[in-house]
């Protein structure tokens, strides 16, 4: 089966859950003929994706969110308002994804959070069904219990969420533990996408904190820790473009472009991770065994820190308060039973994947037979 994938260039979450399902459908015999990423002004396409990627590559203008001036939370009025003005470049997108799908021959189209592929897919209507992947979906399920938060925000959370999911033939939902599929919101519940990497590494304790920051202006919070325990050492990984590779700031603490290889090194040694709430490498932090300390930098964020402290992978704060993450890290307990769930996997995503197909070839039968009567 030719499958097409359509991921959200935001953060690395999407990418390496993209990057893990294209291994396993090659695996299984499938084929992944292209890959479309989101791109904004604010993001670069990570070096690890471009480099372990094998399907074809392509880019097109897709919304994204704008950080405060702190660079630390996003700014929602300041989003909405460049949105907006770039609505006719969106629209040329989906003009562009709606080719795709139609030259590449593509059977099944899978989609990683885009908001234009649920748009693309309401107004053009392609033939080829597509399928929704992510941990947002669990946000649309019955039973997902949400932190106190603005009712406004959880309601504009929900309402992008189906946004993306427009005309989807299924939603599977990444989660940190199992749930029963909500049928009324076309919900089914798997395991988290984790790479081979990180199910092969074997895990050790270090003297290091290990971190991610999806916005810079996180590491103020970082070098004020530092300031007052320069013992300890500290790497952290963020997205800021125009940085050098690794800025050290002195022999015990260096800051990384992401680069998913290291990143996993990093976290593999670690004494704990402190990170800015992105689903996925709190899965990797978990199934490894490290204690996590979240500082969510927007909404979505906020939802994955509080679905992640009821998982019992960490703690959560408004900043990264380190010395509060090495408190807990005395007395964490890793979650055995989010171990043994994210390891099947692959058998459960292949498993929904196969049986969308089986239904669309059941789907095609009558056509098919009514060709050969003629």
């Amino acid at each position: 089966m030719k499958f097409l994938f359509i991921v959200q260039g935001e953060g690395r979450g999407h990418l390496t859950q993209a990057l893990t399902l294209e291994e396993m459908l090659r695996r299984n015999g499938h084929e992944i003929v292209e890959v479309l990423v989101g791109k904004s002004s604010s993001r670069t396409l990570p070096g690890f994706f471009n480099r372990n990627i094998q399907a074809p590559v392509k880019r097109f203008l897709s919304p994204n969110f704008l950080p405060t001036p702190e660079n630390k939370r996003a700014d929602l009025k300041k989003s909405l308002a460049y949105n907006l003005i770039h609505l006719p470049e969106y629209f040329r997108s989906m003009c562009y994804i709606n080719q795709r799908i139609r030259e590449t021959g593509a059977e099944v189209v899978i989609n990683f959070y885009e908001l234009l592929t649920g748009l693309t897919y309401t107004f053009f209507r392609p033939s080829v069904p597509y399928v929704c992947i992510g941990h947002q979906y669990l946000f649309l399920h019955r039973e997902f219990k949400f932190p106190e938060k603005s009712p406004a925000q959880l309601f504009f959370l929900r309402f992008f969420t189906r946004m993306t999911s427009l005309k989807a033939t299924k939603r599977l939902a990444l989660s940190f533990r199992k749930m029963p599929e909500d049928t009324e919101n076309n919900v089914t519940v798997v395991p988290p996408l984790l790479r081979q990497e990180v199910t092969a590494i074997r895990p050790e304790t270090g003297r290091y904190i290990h971190g991610y920051m999806v916005n810079s202006g996180f590491s103020d919070d970082v070098e004020t820790f530092h300031t007052a325990h320069p013992e300890i050492p500290l790497h952290f990984f963020w997205d800021k473009p125009d940085a050098e590779e690794v800025t050290s700031v002195d022999d015990t603490l260096s800051f990384h472009q992401i680069d998913d290889v290291k990143f996993l090194n990093y976290m593999a040694g670690c004494r704990a991770y402190a990170s800015t709430a992105g689903f996925e490498s709190i899965c990797e932090a978990m199934y490894l065994g490290k204690p996590v300390l979240m500082v969510p930098a927007h909404i979505e964020q906020d939802c994955n820190a509080y679905d992640a402290v009821r998982a019992g992978a960490g703690i959560v704060s408004d900043s990264f308060e380190l010395e509060s993450l090495l408190r807990f890290a005395g007395s964490y307990c890793p979650n055995r039973e989010f171990i043994y769930w994210a390891r099947s996997s692959e058998r459960h995503m292949i498993c929904e994947l196969e049986k969308l197909i089986n239904q669309q070839s059941v789907l095609n039968m009558p056509a098919l037979t009514n060709y050969l009567s003629i």
